[in-house]
């Protein structure tokens, strides 16, 4: 290049000839005369071309380096079976090539892998109310002594960032809608818009361009709140970036400071607390003079108040067994006697199973979730079994609903065990809370053996005393019994029967 522009120098601006030229470059005329006649201030070199044996097998190669990236470990080919098989479709260069065109590929994969992610990206801007984002993230926190992995629901307001975060042991439809209910009500009101990525929990099937078949629960929850779910395009997590960056920022800013919680209601408690205390803490990324807590308060003025949380439950129809029992994920959920072995509608919540039949709710649990390596657990309601025990009053003994009876009741129960009936005697007692309020019948339960009296006469005693019953009001006679000569008061009668003693 060099010698090109000197050659073009002296030709050009200080008017050497050809013939001088090629005296002092030591060059041919013809090569000076093709210089000068192109124009050219690069030179430019003809591209050499080194044919090899493996070009015509190199697209082959290429799609079976590729197959065995995703190939599991014991099905993957090694290069030495790939070059046997190219000998076999008549390739007869060296293994030696085979490898080192396969280093090439590898490192032409890792640069395009390396740089996948790079792009231009245009910055948005939201209006006030406008739209909100969500997305799950996996996190770790002490509970009850243990470590638990956690699913959290992590919501941002795109115009003020406001930001809250919840967690849940499970990403089901229940903690989805009940995540939604909890967001609104800290942020005061429903943006217009929700983007969210394509999540199983919102689209049964993901189709050409923006087109999603959104589930009908999910469809529910939107129609309640009254906006508009966005869905992002697949593997394009730069159309929700503000959810994206909030998840890191959390794991860095958040999390580590976690302390040990007694239960997942506490965690949930201190998160939305923490996440009140971090929006008057840092400022908004775009307006640095302002808080986000500030911006926030600007911004509820333009959402949509709530008027009533979402009713989210899953609802599955079980049916009961002979032990009054209904199955939901690995656990058991005692019912009313009265529906055994008969199908039931079981609603899910997020913290809690509604068990319903015939128009009614005839049964309600606190949700136990337990993971896969646990076994499944065993809740009663030792009501449910009432009308079954009146029949088999021996089943109280050993009766595993009975086993966590008030501890009144199992005082009683204790003395009243001892006594001949006393099996029956109990299960009358414990019928009280059928026509009576429960901690109406254990306070007379209590009294009674306070007074060193535990009885069924005296404990009904107690109970109504309790109730404070009126006394019935007086009956009228009927006819028949009617008295047709009134009886009349004479005091007399009885010195007479003194005398009559007397005399005896």
């Amino acid at each position: 290049m060099a010698l090109l522009s000197v050659i073009r120098r002296w030709h050009l601006r200080e008017k050497v000839s050809i013939r001088e030229i090629a005296r002092r470059t030591k060059l041919s005329r013809n090569t000076i005369a093709k210089y000068l006649a192109s124009e050219e201030t690069v030179p430019r070199y003809p591209k050499r071309h080194n044919p090899s044996k493996l070009d015509p097998y190199a697209a082959d190669l290429s799609a079976w380096l590729r197959s065995n990236q995703h190939a599991p470990r014991k099905q993957k080919r090694t290069l030495r079976q790939m070059h046997a098989a190219l000998l076999a479709r008549g390739y007869t260069g060296s293994y030696n090539r085979v490898a080192a065109f396969a280093r090439a590929w590898r490192q032409a994969e890792q640069e395009q892998a390396r740089t996948a992610g790079r792009g231009v990206f245009i910055p948005l801007v939201f209006a006030p109310g406008e739209a909100f984002q969500f997305d799950w993230s996996e996190d770790w926190a002490r509970i009850d002594g243990e470590r638990v992995k956690l699913q959290i629901a992590q919501f941002k307001l795109s115009h003020s960032r406001a930001f809250v975060l919840r967690a849940y042991l499970l990403q089901t439809h229940e903690m989805l809608f009940d995540a939604h209910n909890h967001a609104f009500a800290v942020f005061g009101g429903v943006p217009r818009r929700g983007i969210y990525d394509n999540m199983k929990t919102a689209v049964d099937k993901v189709r050409a361009g923006k087109r999603r078949d959104v589930n009908t629960r999910f469809t529910a929850l939107t129609s309640h709140f009254l906006f508009e779910p966005e869905f992002c395009n697949p593997a394009s997590g730069w159309e929700k970036g503000q959810i994206e960056k909030n998840v890191l920022d959390a794991r860095r800013r958040l999390w580590p400071t976690v302390p040990p919680m007694p239960s997942l209601d506490a965690l949930n408690s201190w998160l939305e607390q923490r996440c009140r205390e971090m929006w008057e803490e840092l400022p908004h990324p775009e307006w640095r003079d302002r808080t986000i807590a500030q911006l926030w308060h600007h911004e509820r003025s333009a959402l949509m108040p709530v008027t009533a949380p979402f009713d989210g439950f899953v609802e599955q129809t079980k049916r009961v067994t002979p032990t009054c029992l209904v199955h939901v994920d690995r656990n058991r959920y005692s019912v009313p006697a009265s529906f055994a072995n008969r199908p039931v509608s079981v609603r899910l919540y997020a913290d809690r199973v509604v068990v319903a039949a015939e128009g009614q709710v005839i049964a309600e649990h606190g949700r136990r979730i337990r993971r896969a390596h646990d076994g499944g657990c065993t809740v009663f309601d030792w009501r449910h079994y009432l009308s079954v025990v009146q029949r088999k009053p021996g089943a109280l003994r050993n009766g595993a609903p009975f086993a966590e009876l008030p501890e009144g009741f199992r005082r009683l129960q204790a003395i009243l065990l001892k006594r001949q009936g006393g099996d029956r005697e109990m299960v009358e007692i414990l019928a009280l809370v059928l026509l009576h309020d429960e901690q109406a019948v254990l306070a007379a339960v209590e009294l009674a053996l306070e007074a060193g009296a535990p009885s069924k006469p005296h404990i009904l005693n107690l109970l109504h005393r309790l109730l404070g019953a009126d006394p019935p009001p007086p009956m009228s006679e009927p006819p028949m019994l009617a008295l047709q000569v009134e009886p009349l008061a004479n005091a007399s009668r009885y010195d007479g029967l003194r005398e009559a003693r007397h005399v005896a």
